[in-house]
């Protein structure tokens, strides 16, 4: 699962702290925090 860091004190806990308190930080955003943005022309070939 990625981890999206949402504050600065939570980087250096996923740097330093102890596995168990470090894998705290893997948790799902707020709905209102992520937002995907898609530009462009699809290139791949891939159908959508």
């Amino acid at each position: 699962m990625p981890v999206i860091l949402t504050k600065l004190d939570e980087i250096e806990t996923w740097l330093t702290a102890p596995t168990e308190e470090a894998l705290a930080l893997q948790r799902p955003l707020p709905n209102d925090i992520l937002t995907l943005v898609a530009r462009g022309t699809k290139e791949d070939g891939a159908e959508e």
